[in-house]
C-alpha cells in the first residue's frame, strides 16, 4: 500500500468477536474495535471514555503519543508490528453460537509488541478471521508491504555469547527468550559463544562485516566493551587510521551493536533501554530501534589504552573492578564484596586532575534534565559542537590553548568520568543523574578525602533516586580530562 492509497476496513473476527478492523496508510497504524460489544461492556463505556482521556493525557506529558486508545478499540503503529503470518492450520473458528473446525483457516495472524509498565516490552499476538480467502489474502499482502517499508530492521546479525558472565546463563537466556523472537521476525543469525577473554574483540578482526546488519552480545557491561573495541579497532584498521594518536579523529562505524543483558550490572543496557529484561532488548532490536552514544578513548603517553561508554573510574571504583576480577567465581556478588573491603581500606591518592570544561554543551551536571528518547540537550549540543568546530577549521575562533585548561589539585577518594548516567538497578538515578547519551561530553565527578562516615553518606545516594552535592564532591562536565 502507497501512503497515498485508501484505508483498508473490513469486519473480521477476533476471538470470536465481530470486529471493525482497518489499516490506515496515512497513520501507518492497525486498528480493530469490536462492533457488538460483550455482556457488560456497555456499563463500562463511560468509564473507558474517562480512562482513554487520562491516557491521552498522560502520554502526551511524556512525550510522543505512539497507542492511541480509542473507546474500547485497539491501534497498533505498523513501525511496532513484529511479523504477520497465516493462522496455523486446524484452529477452530467460532462464529455465532457455532464452534467450526477449519483445515485451512482464511486468517492470518498479527505479532506486535506491547508496551508494559516500568519500560518493559512484551510479545502479543492476535488472530483475524476472514470471511473468504481473497480478503485474507488482501490483508496479508496490505500488511506486507507496509512491513516491507521499514527498512531499518536487521535482517542479518552476527551474536557472540558469553556463557560467563553474570549468572552464568547467557547461552539459555538466548536460547529460550531471544532466538524465538528473531526467528519470528524472519531475522538470520551467526552464533559464537565465546571460549576465552577477547574472543569477540578478535575475531571481529577476521570476520566479514559486510554479511551483517548488526552486531549482538549477549552478556554484561564487559562483553559489550569486547564487542565495541573490536568492532571500533576493525575499523580504524581498515581505513588506516593510528588509534595510539590522542588527536586523531576515528573512522565513524556505521553497524550497530545490540545488547541481550546477561551480566552481572548491565549498565550499557539500563541507562540505554530503561530495564534489564532481554526480551524488551530483543524486540528493540526487532523494530531497528538505535541509540547514538558517545565513546570515550583514553591515552597514556601517546598509547592508546580503552575505549569506554560508561564510567572511567580512578580510585575506589577502579579499585572495585581490579579487585573484583580475582574473584569473579562469586558472580555479581563479588562487587559486593570487593567494595565492602575498598571501603574498609578507605584509600586516597593525592594528585592533579585538568580539564577542558564544555563551554558549548547545552545542559548542566547539575540541572533536572534527563536524557531521553529524542533528547533536546543531546541535539543541541551536537549541533553547537559542530559549529565550534566548523568555526575552529574556518579560523573563525582559536584553537584550545593552555589557559582552557583548569586544575584541581588535592586528595582525591575516587575520580571517575562518567559517558552515560550510569543507571543500574542497584543505582536506579546512576552516578550521575544528568549526563547525557550522544551530547559530545562527560561529567568529571571528584570525590575528595573525607571521613568514612561521610564517604557512606556518598555511597548510600547512589542507590536512591536522588542527585548529591555534598561540599567534599566536584562535578564538571568536560571534553578533555587528564
Amino acid at each position: 500500500m502507497q501512503s497515498g492509497a485508501p484505508a483498508l476496513r473490513s469486519v473480521l473476527t477476533v476471538k470470536g468477536q465481530s470486529c471493525e478492523v482497518s489499516l490506515e496508510p496515512e497513520r501507518a497504524a492497525l486498528c480493530w474495535r469490536e462492533l457488538r460489544p460483550r455482556r457488560g461492556r456497555e456499563r463500562s463505556r463511560a468509564a473507558e471514555l474517562c480512562l482513554t482521556r487520562v491516557l491521552h493525557r498522560a502520554r502526551a506529558l511524556t512525550g510522543g503519543l505512539k497507542h492511541q486508545f480509542p473507546p474500547g478499540g485497539h491501534v497498533v503503529p505498523v513501525s511496532e508490528i513484529i511479523s504477520v503470518e497465516d493462522a496455523d492450520a486446524g484452529e477452530t473458528y467460532h462464529h455465532g453460537s457455532n464452534w467450526q473446525h477449519m483445515c485451512k483457516p482464511h486468517a492470518f495472524t498479527v505479532h506486535y509488541v506491547q508496551r508494559m509498565k516500568k519500560h518493559r516490552w512484551s510479545c502479543k499476538a492476535v488472530t483475524f478471521w476472514c470471511s473468504d480467502e481473497v480478503l485474507c489474502c488482501q490483508w496479508l499482502k496490505a500488511l506486507g508491504d507496509l512491513l516491507d517499508r521499514q527498512t531499518c530492521r536487521p535482517k542479518h546479525l552476527l551474536v557472540y555469547i558469553n556463557p560467563y558472565g553474570g549468572k552464568k546463563k547467557g547461552k539459555q537466556i538466548y536460547e529460550r527468550k531471544v532466538a524465538p523472537l528473531f526467528s519470528l521476525a524472519g531475522i538470520s543469525t551467526e552464533v559464537i559463544v565465546t571460549e576465552f577473554a577477547n574472543h569477540a574483540r578478535d575475531n571481529l578482526y577476521e570476520v566479514n562485516l559486510d554479511k551483517y546488519d548488526g552486531i549482538l552480545c549477549v552478556g554484561g557491561d564487559g562483553m559489550f566493551s569486547e564487542v565495541l573495541h573490536g568492532l571500533i579497532g576493525r575499523v580504524q584498521k581498515d581505513t588506516a587510521i593510528d588509534p595510539n594518536d590522542p588527536d586523531v579523529v576515528l573512522s565513524p562505524c556505521d553497524i550497530r551493536i545490540g545488547i541481550i543483558p546477561a551480566g552481572s550490572t548491565d549498565c550499557v543496557c539500563f541507562a540505554t533501554v530503561g530495564v534489564n529484561d532481554p526480551v524488551t532488548s530483543a524486540l528493540h532490536i526487532i523494530l531497528g530501534d538505535s541509540q547514538v552514544l558517545d565513546v570515550c578513548a583514553v591515552h597514556r603517553k601517546k598509547r592508546f589504552l580503552k575505549y569506554t561508554v560508561s564510567n572511567l573510574g580512578y580510585g575506589f571504583y577502579g579499585d572495585i573492578l581490579k579487585s573484583s576480577e580475582k574473584n569473579r567465581w562469586l558472580g555479581p556478588a563479588r562487587y559486593d564484596f570487593a567494595g565492602f573491603k575498598m571501603f574498609l581500606s578507605r584509600n586516597w591518592y593525592e594528585g592533579t586532575v585538568s580539564f577542558q570544561p564544555a563551554k558549548w554543551a547545552a545542559g548542566s551536571p547539575r540541572d533536572l534534565t534527563r536524557c531521553r528518547s529524542g533528547c533536546d540537550v543531546c541535539r543541541q549540543s551536537i549541533a553547537q559542537l559542530e559549529e565550534h568546530q566548523r568555526a575552529q577549521a574556518r579560523g573563525l575562533v582559536r584553537n584550545e590553548q593552555e589557559d582552557d585548561w583548569k586544575t584541581i589539585k588535592g586528595k582525591f577518594m575516587a575520580v571517575n568520568a562518567a559517558n552515560m548516567c550510569c543507571a543500574c538497578p542497584r543505582s536506579p538515578k546512576g552516578l550521575s543523574p544528568a549526563a547525557h547519551l550522544a551530547d559530545g561530553a562527560a561529567d568529571l565527578i571528584l570525590v575528595h578525602k573525607c571521613s568514612r562516615i561521610n564517604f557512606l553518606r556518598h555511597l548510600i545516594r547512589h542507590t536512591n533516586k536522588k542527585d548529591q552535592d555534598p561540599p567534599f564532591r566536584d562535578k564538571i562536565r568536560y571534553i578533555f580530562f587528564f
